[in-house]
């Protein structure tokens, strides 16, 4: 594969003086891609006529000069601006180069979200490192739509890659994390692409299109779901409209599903050899997607990978609390892990690829895996209004921590979440009408980018006004009658889990497909704050049971027939506390966050019927459910039931 040979046109540089008195040079760049497309850029150096250095480089959609909340803070607890961020990086010894992705910001072409990047991406990191300011070495950075960039030109081989560093994104497979999760799909999607239509060239162009987005009722549309090409809210900007109904439209996990940029799965063998690092946040959708990469290119390549996992919201790494819970001064990355942010990255560069003061950093400064253990708090209302839940940092080797064991926990009739399974007797079974119509509400979770409709984090599992597609009186989620609840006694000593969750469910339905959801919760008891206790998600996952055996070949359920099927749900870590109780509901619906089946079998993007099912969990020795974690056996807590 070569590189577009036209290169780029480099306007004069500009001195960009920075509100701490320092300085940086910028201009811009305009680099040709393999069809003609010019994509724009800025490169930041020390001095007007860059010097050859490493280059770091961050492509995004959301405008190069844009300041995001997903940059955070510094160590004074100040935002760094795109200008100071690079100035940061240049005085570590590197070159950096910010670019508009293609279709966004000032770049040309067509965008269509996720697909594209790996060649563009191929292209911008060749074309960089063939350029006489970078010494033939490109390290590639950025959260979220920035961070899916890199494993997509990863993908490519490009051979000036030397370092990623992958901050909540870069799928594994966006069919089972990011766009889908067991087969349902993510109506996160919905709401990012309509956001982001309001920033499109075309909403920017015509005033009559962007009109006609900001007259749009969004939370009214959710409630008219599934939509449908014109009608839509995003009827105006038909890209936009067409991408995200093509995405919800293919249910099954076909050849859509395995092109470059949505499937890094299927390219981990061609991945350079170069060290990487992986970040996310235990409240965020790519859990799933940071583990498997952290895993696969452990194993996979002689290069170091890393794992860093908060207890944030998407990129919130600055943030103390998710949600409606705070996790303590030690939560956040700033003078926890680093002074801040950009400290972290650059000495975690550094380590890889030196700095300008020749120091490549020490080994022991990065842990192959640290991730923090939320719980352990007092369990009261801290001045904010929040639940102190608390937590602290931990190292380990290896994901799951080898000190962690896997242990089950057996769903019983009476609600009961036990060690023991079941013994002989009756065919215990516990039934419920899912009736789409009327779905369990989404209250927090791993979402990012539901604003207005849902929100991400960790809340009390009681709906309140703020929830959407709820009204008073606003009962727990327990009190309905669509939702089984299983838990255990209050735990005589703490319980630490870190690792994988796995739900085991023998199930049955009169339709011939429906959903099965589980959530994970840690039961706080009641206290003067709580007077009714206080029940924390954890995480969650989903199954569309015509996936149950195979992603590829949907098969119908047969009315009756008792399946076993696997509920995944993204990887956690957690100190149920001596008193508290751990929790798992069953249900069939977690909406918004997901789409709802209609029950039919038919395809869920264009179902314009749905019907009641009748659902059934089975507990009996014959037919059991359980539930797996992965309890930590280091003094952190023993667990129940190990084996």
């Amino acid at each position: 594969m070569t590189v577009m040979e036209s290169g780029a046109v480099a306007e004069e540089a500009e001195e960009i003086t920075l509100p701490d008195g320092g300085s940086v040079w910028r201009r811009v760049v305009r680099t040709a891609m393999r069809d003609g497309a010019v994509l724009v850029a800025d490169l930041y150096s020390a001095d007007r006529e860059p010097a050859a250095r490493p280059v770091l480089l961050e492509r995004t959609p959301y405008g190069r000069r844009a300041r995001r909340e997903s940059d955070g803070l510094d160590r004074r607890g100040e935002p760094v601006f795109p200008d100071r961020s690079a100035a940061i990086f240049v005085g570590h010894g590197y070159n950096v180069v910010r670019q508009d992705c293609r279709g966004r910001g000032d770049s040309e072409g067509r965008f269509v979200k996720y697909l594209g990047e790996a060649e563009d991406g191929y292209d911008t990191v060749e074309w960089i490192g063939a350029q006489p300011w970078c010494d033939g070495r490109v390290a590639t950075t950025g959260v979220s739509y920035s961070a899916h960039v890199q494993t997509a030109l990863a993908a490519l081989s490009p051979r000036h890659l030397a370092a990623m560093f992958v901050d909540s994104g870069g799928f594994a497979s966006a069919y089972e994390a990011g766009i889908r999760m067991g087969g349902a799909f993510e109506l996160k999607q919905a709401t990012w692409a309509y956001r982001h239509a309001l920033n499109s060239p075309a909403a920017h162009r015509d005033p009559v299109v962007r009109a006609s987005l900001q007259s749009q009722d969004l939370p009214a549309w959710f409630r008219a779901m599934p939509w449908r090409r014109g009608a839509s809210p995003l009827r105006a900007v038909p890209e936009y409209e067409e991408y995200l109904l093509e995405q919800w439209e293919h249910g099954a996990f076909g050849e859509f599903w395995q092109r470059l940029g949505l499937f890094g799965r299927g390219s981990y063998d061609r991945f350079p050899d170069v060290p990487s690092l992986h970040m996310v946040s235990w409240y965020d959708p790519y859990v799933l997607t940071a583990v498997e990469n952290f895993r696969a290119l452990t194993e996979a390549k002689s290069s170091p990978a890393y794992l860093v996992v908060g207890p944030w919201t998407h990129g919130a790494r600055s943030v103390r609390y998710s949600g409606d819970v705070d996790f303590g001064p030690r939560a956040v990355l700033d003078g926890n892990l680093a002074p801040d942010y950009w400290e972290f990255r650059a000495r975690w560069l550094a380590r890889h690829l030196g700095d300008a003061s020749g120091d490549g950093g020490a080994e022991e400064d990065f842990p192959r895996v640290q991730y923090f253990l939320m719980g352990g708090g007092s369990g009261r209302r801290n001045e904010d209004g929040r639940l102190e839940h608390g937590g602290r940092w931990r190292t380990a080797a290896t994901w799951p921590p080898q000190d962690a064991t896997a242990v089950r926990l057996y769903l019983r009739q009476d609600g009961s979440l036990t060690a023991s399974p079941p013994q002989d007797g009756a065919d215990d079974r516990l039934e419920y009408d899912f009736d789409p119509a009327n779905p369990v509400p989404t209250i927090g979770g791993q979402i990012t980018s539901g604003e207005p409709v849902m929100h991400g984090g960790a809340f009390d599992q009681c709906p309140t006004d703020g929830t959407f597609g709820c009204e008073p009186p606003h009962l727990p989620l327990a009190a309905r009658p669509d939702v089984l609840v299983f838990q255990t006694e209050p735990l005589a000593e703490d319980v630490a889990i870190a690792g994988p969750v796995r739900v085991r469910l023998s199930v049955a339905s009169s339709a011939p497909d429906t959903d099965f959801t589980v959530r994970l919760i840690d039961v706080h008891p009641p206290n003067a704050d709580y007077p009714n206790g206080y029940a924390m998600n954890l995480t969650d996952g989903i199954l569309r049971c015509r996936y149950r055996n195979s992603f590829t070949d949907p098969e119908p359920m047969r009315p009756g027939t008792v399946y076993e099927i696997t509920v995944t749900a993204p990887d956690t870590a957690n100190l149920f506390a001596e008193g508290h109780r751990i929790r798992l509901d069953v249900s069939s619906s977690n909406f918004p966050r997901f789409d709802v089946n209609p029950n039919t079998g038919g395809p869920e993007a264009a179902a314009r019927r749905r019907v009641v099912a009748v659902n059934e969990v089975h507990l009996s020795p014959q037919h059991p459910s359980w539930l797996s974690v992965h309890v930590l056996g280091d003094g952190s807590g023993a667990g129940p039931g190990r084996g």
